[in-house]
């Protein structure tokens, strides 16, 4: 008798059984707080998918989103838990604001906007680089690591913009706007009505977004079709048995936490050059912690990646509009629901797994 779920069981059908759980818990608060659970997720639903322009906010939150699902689950493939992302994207931020005040008067656009996104990989990785390193040549554990550098890195950022980077005479805790260069490309002007105005009205989603769909593509062929990736998932399997067939294990840790915290640093673009044109104090506002729900929920593939990081694009951008309209359900309330995802799709992941590997069994047997 198999003791063990498929493959298909535990990438399909577990995520979905421990989101329909975290959403009936939700429900089941809504209803407590004196709404309809139903039309609350109508309301949502078509304020973030149905509605053209409430799915661009969603493919926007999405954007950064998938950025920092990668980071997370590109260390977790090596058997590293980054939780630092947050801290490796607010960094990025600071890496590709020092290249727009540097540069963003001097250089065209298709120079400047490349140039941004290496420098905000660049410090990225390099803020991931020394708790690969510790992890690699002296055992200290990267959870503890990565986590003391997201309070390092918000520390670090709050003295750099307050005391070096606000304007003389402004009050607002941010650097200077950059120049219309520095300004990524908008998809609202790819999606023209006949009267000259946008389906997706003015909304930030821009190419940040294709460049996330590139990265999750890059992702699953490096993850799964080259030997680094091979080397990569023997390391997270049995750093034992993959120190034995060659693997390099120091060096591997190393290369994924680079890499990881390149991917967290790239978060900063959509952010940053796709919608605030400055940077400002905690503009990550959580994306690195939700990068954790987003790897676990979408168990490290690109495909689920994908698909929850719209998920929660879309219970931001729904759950903004839906505490505007039902005033009992506050804002709050979604943050909770994140939550809940995270519990069911974490700590509690296979919940479901002995109850679906009986049904399976009793499949098998009747047939």
């Amino acid at each position: 008798m198999k003791t063990e779920l498929p493959r298909w069981a535990t990438g399909f059908v577990l995520p979905i059984l421990n989101l329909l759980s975290a959403l009936l818990v939700a429900a089941l608060v809504i209803h407590l707080l004196g709404e309809s659970p139903l039309e609350s997720m109508q309301i949502l639903i078509n304020s973030a998918i149905v509605n053209p322009e409430g799915l661009a906010y969603t493919l926007f939150y999405a954007s950064t989103f998938i950025f920092t699902g990668l980071a997370v689950s590109i260390a977790m493939q090596a058997g590293l838990f980054n939780i630092g992302a947050e801290g490796q994207m607010y960094i990025g931020g600071l890496g590709l604001t020092l290249v727009m005040l540097a540069f963003d008067a001097s250089l065209p656009a298709w120079v400047l906007i490349p140039a941004g996104m290496l420098g905000a990989a660049l410090f990225g990785g390099l803020w991931a680089f020394l708790p690969g390193f510790l992890q690699a040549r002296r055992g200290s554990h990267v959870v503890v690591t990565t986590i003391m550098f997201n309070f390092i890195a918000a520390n670090l950022m709050n003295f750099l913009i307050v005391r070096y980077m606000i304007p003389q005479g402004q009050q607002n805790p941010a650097s200077r706007t950059f120049s219309e260069a520095a300004t990524m490309p908008q998809l609202q002007n790819w999606f023209m009505r006949a009267d000259g105005t946008s389906l997706l009205g003015d909304t930030p989603l821009n190419i940040s977004f294709l460049i996330a769909i590139a990265a999750l593509v890059i992702y699953g062929v490096a993850v799964w079709r080259s030997s680094w990736g091979y080397k990569l998932r023997a390391t997270g399997l049995n750093q034992h048995a993959a120190h034995y067939a060659g693997v390099k294990i120091s060096r591997t840790i190393v290369v994924t936490m680079l890499v990881s915290g390149a991917l967290a640093g790239l978060a900063a673009v959509n952010s940053v050059m796709g919608s605030t044109h400055y940077l400002s104090l905690n503009f990550p506002a959580g994306a690195g912690f939700v990068g954790i729900a987003i790897a676990l929920m979408g168990r490290q593939h690109p495909v689920g990646i994908f698909l929850s990081s719209v998920l929660f694009g879309a219970l931001i951008q729904g759950g903004f509009d839906l505490s505007l309209e039902k005033p009992n359900i506050p804002q709050e309330t979604f943050i909770f629901i994140q939550g809940l995802i995270i519990l069911f799709c974490g700590a509690m992941e296979y919940l479901y797994g002995p109850a679906l590997l009986k049904l399976i069994n009793l499949r098998k047997g009747k047939k």
